[in-house]
């Protein structure tokens, strides 16, 4: 591995340790959104909105429908801005690199705590596109491992899923009698840690991929290994060819399909499940807690994603048609497994989440977890190989910005399903059969890699013969 000795060594094992922490315990906490309603409902942020109704049998009962579209409407707007403004996000990151980048995000973070229920919009709109700045800025530190960059990417994305957990604690330590504002002031606090990290354990621009010989960074690192990985980048496709190529096209079709999907399912889990207990608040809380545990799983699950796509790495290449395929082609050529799982997982999560059997969600949290590591991990490891590095920023930005305007319909799904007496079987089956596009992606992967392998395989026939 290129470095300069032991001192690099350690470097690069806190840089990857930090990062999974920070990553672990801040990035995606915007995620956790079903734990932090409870406790918001506990709070009566907006209980103004519950109004008394007349039941069955003329009983009285109270009606907080408008509550829980007034809470779905904060959480869609924190997850399409966690998205979208990830694009300009990715050319900030392109352009000026990681410690303009991180300062930003950190700026967010810091001014996310919220007391006020109407606050409750900007607040956990902050904290989401400050968490995704975190991720962004944290994946490059796969450049630095090699043949085991797509799992560390991967590991990333699964502790950004798991930092969903977050809420949890915040949860739990408000049962305790810690209160909400307490636990926000004290996630504003920790910013100094991140401040600490921007400068001494992550380069001032950005790690190149493929690593340079004697590249070091942080505190001591000079200007010439940026030069260095610029000058290798000259050579690669333009902006704009990666952004019409199909592979992209596609891509962005599978993320957002199954993006809507996971979105739809965390903003209405608090209503599913007062519907499926019939309101009584300690299965609600009990199935709550069990989604929230389960997200710490999500660390777990995505490095698998990443394992399937450096099967390859460090190997020779195999005899046959892939002998004379390049690493870029090799790469493609693995990730289509990667691809192919993940739809499928997202259609057993679609039908498990569309049966309306209680003690089933159980199972529905255990793939939904899965699913998403494997999807945001694919992901950002897909964008890695398929496109040059140069380029990741803005390309990984586009394609989250996208998809998130995609995920707008989230909104009018929930209203759909408001406007059927709160019945989501409708809506659930349609975005099951929805979710059936996301298999459109790998077979076109898949066909690239026989067409090019084809082509590669007769062009060296032809040369041997002559």
């Amino acid at each position: 591995m290129p470095g300069s000795g032991n001192s690099f060594s350690v470097q690069r094992c806190l840089t990857f340790a930090t990062g999974l922490v920070e990553c672990l315990c801040f990035a995606g906490a915007v995620f956790g959104w079903a734990s932090l309603v409870f406790v918001l409902k506990e709070e009566g942020y907006f209980s103004s909105l519950c109004v008394n109704t007349t039941g069955v049998n003329d009983t009285h009962i109270l009606d907080c429908s408008e509550q829980d579209e007034q809470f779905s409407l904060v959480f869609t707007i924190a997850s399409f801005l966690n998205n979208f403004l990830t694009l300009p996000n990715g050319f900030l990151f392109d352009q000026f690199g990681t410690t303009v980048t991180r300062l930003y995000g950190i700026w967010y973070v810091f001014l996310s705590p919220v007391a006020l229920a109407i606050l409750l919009f900007p607040a956990l709109s902050l904290l989401a596109v400050g968490g995704i700045l975190f991720l962004m800025t944290n994946m490059q530190v796969g450049n630095l491992f090699g043949s085991h960059r797509s799992t560390i990417i991967t590991l990333y994305s699964g502790a950004f899923d798991s930092s969903s957990a977050l809420f949890l604690v915040i949860k739990l330590l408000h049962e305790s009698g810690i209160s909400l504002r307490s636990s926000f002031l004290f996630l504003s606090a920790c910013s100094i840690v991140h401040l600490l990290r921007t400068f001494f354990l992550l380069p001032r621009k950005s790690i190149p991929y493929p690593l340079p010989d004697h590249y070091t960074y942080g505190i001591t690192c000079g200007n010439s290994d940026n030069r260095i990985g610029e000058v290798a980048a000259n050579g690669d496709k333009s902006f704009r060819e990666c952004l019409l190529s199909r592979f992209f096209m596609w891509h962005l079709l599978w993320l957002s399909v199954m993006q809507l999907r996971h979105y739809l399912f965390i903003g209405t889990l608090n209503p599913m499940l007062q519907r499926l207990t019939a309101g009584e608040s300690s299965l609600v809380s009990r199935y709550t807690n069990a989604f929230a545990i389960t997200q710490l799983c999500g660390v777990l699950c995505a490095p698998w994603n990443g394992l399937i796509m450096d099967r390859h790495k460090g190997k020779p290449r195999a005899e046959g048609k892939f002998l004379w395929e390049s690493e870029r082609e090799a790469d493609l050529r693995v990730s289509v497994l990667s691809l192919f799982l993940t739809a499928l997982q997202c259609l057993l999560f679609s039908i498990c989440a569309s049966t309306p059997y209680l003690p089933l969600q159980y199972l529905t949290f255990i793939l939904q977890v899965l699913n998403r590591s494997f999807l945001y991990g694919g992901n950002a490891a897909f964008i890695s190989v398929a496109f040059p590095s140069c380029h990741f920023g803005k390309l990984y930005g586009l394609v989250m910005a996208l998809s998130a305007v995609f995920s707008l319909l989230q909104y009018p799904c929930f209203a759909l399903v408001k406007s059927l007496d709160g019945d989501p079987l409708y809506v659930n089956i349609g975005l099951t059969l929805l979710s059936l596009l996301a298999f459109i992606h790998p077979l076109s992967v898949y066909l690239h890699c026989r067409r090019v392998s084809s082509q590669r395989a007769k062009n060296k026939a032809m040369t041997f013969s002559s």
